[in-house]
């Protein structure tokens, strides 16, 4: 390369490197007033507000206090002292984000979160954390009557009183309740339960006020009964294994559909009056499989290898006007047993019971086909003749 083509080549770059300068130089002419910032401000970045002593200074009976509406959060965990909640809330409109921090209570201390003020708080919610060893509850958004809340994301254990307590209106979902000496989780009136596990509590597994909704959820080794609903309440696509007392033991006018009782110390499902029973499974309870009161119905059930204490029925009817139909019931000291007039039992099936039908007088009974030898031939093909001795729609059968 000549000289004056290396000078050519060197002007050429020269030219393109201030063209590129010109181009980031930005606007010669920028518009007038004073130059605001581009960078966003802490509070832009973070709105909401830390749980600290400067933000939520405590008190005599809480380490640290919410007295506003806002959005809250922990930025560590949470040690409790003696006498003191860890958490107190005594306004409206919280959200009390944990942060996946771990509260630990302390012998002698007061609760973990807790709404204290006798002024009817609402619109409250805790999630995502892990709460325990308090000296009471857990959560407690309950005992001042705290309604429309929520519960998130929440394992409550080892705590002296309740996991987990809401009141009115309010739903818990997605939490775990181990080890609280009472109820795990313990739900006021018209309020949800969902995909929550409560396991080995010293009271109830999952207790309910009335009208509230219970869903996909299991309660197991507990040493009272599992699930317990109040009037009107619905439990569907749960299970109830291994507690000191009654798997679901439903209040008046309850629905329990699609749910299992297993290994229950007492009843494996237990009705009072005006409620239904529907394509659930109870195996190897120690009394009932199943047990209703009067006017309830009781349908397309499994009940198998209940009464392991020797007197026990698949499904027990302890008063009238109930409709027991399409269950099946084996291997149990009854299969279904119905002591007072007055009921309607039809298209049943009992088998392997010690025996299968104890009907008192004046019910109205399909008739019972027992086919327990039935003597028809093997089938291979395409068709064959009926081995069920009976052409009646509503026939019961032991086989």
């Amino acid at each position: 390369m000549t000289r004056k083509t290396q000078i050519v080549t060197r002007a050429l770059a020269a030219a393109l490197a201030a063209t590129k300068l010109i181009a980031r130089a930005g606007d010669l002419n920028p518009p007038a007033g004073p130059v605001a910032p581009t960078m966003k401000t802490l509070t832009e970045v973070e709105p909401r507000i830390a749980i600290n002593a400067t933000n939520t200074p405590g008190d005599s009976n809480s380490l640290f206090k919410i007295t506003q509406p806002g959005s809250y959060y922990l930025t560590g965990n949470i040690t409790g002292v003696v006498g003191k909640h860890g958490i107190e809330i005594v306004a409206s409109g919280v959200t009390l984000d944990l942060g996946g921090f771990d509260l630990l209570g302390a012998p002698g201390s007061l609760d973990g979160v807790s709404v204290t003020t006798a002024a009817i708080q609402s619109n409250i919610a805790v999630v995502n954390g892990s709460i325990r060893v308090w000296g009471d509850k857990g959560i407690d958004l309950a005992t001042f009557g705290a309604i429309n809340c929520r519960v998130e994301g929440v394992f409550a254990a080892f705590n002296a009183g309740n996991g987990i307590s809401t009141g009115a209106d309010s739903t818990v979902t997605n939490c775990s309740a181990y080890q609280n000496s009472g109820n795990g989780i313990s739900g006021g009136n018209g309020g949800t339960v969902s995909n929550c596990s409560a396991a080995f509590n010293g009271a109830a597994g999952i207790s309910t006020g009335e009208g509230c909704a219970v869903s996909k959820c299991s309660a197991s080794h507990n040493s009272g009964n599992g699930i317990v609903p109040g009037i009107g309440g619905t439990v569907s696509n749960c299970s109830a294994s291994q507690n000191g007392g009654i798997g679901i033991n439903a209040g008046f006018g309850c629905t329990v559909t699609n749910c299992s009782a297993y290994l229950n110390a007492a009843d494996g499902i237990s009705t009072t009056a005006g409620c239904m029973v529907a394509d659930c499974t109870a195996r190897f309870n120690t009394l009932d499989g199943i047990r209703c009161f009067s006017d309830c119905v009781i349908r397309g059930n499994t009940c198998a290898l209940n009464g392991s204490g020797s007197d026990g029925a698949g499904i027990h009817a302890t008063s009238s006007n109930n409709r027991i139909e399409g269950n099946n019931c084996t291997s149990a000291d009854r299969g279904i047993d119905v002591d007072a007039a007055g009921n309607i039992i039809i298209r049943n099936t009992c088998a392997d019971n010690t025996i299968d039908w104890v009907i008192a007088a004046n019910n109205v009974v399909g008739p019972i086909i027992d086919r327990r030898t039935p003597a028809s031939a093997a089938v291979s093909g395409f068709s064959a003749p009926s081995s069920l001795g009976s052409t009646d729609a509503n026939a019961n059968f032991s086989y």
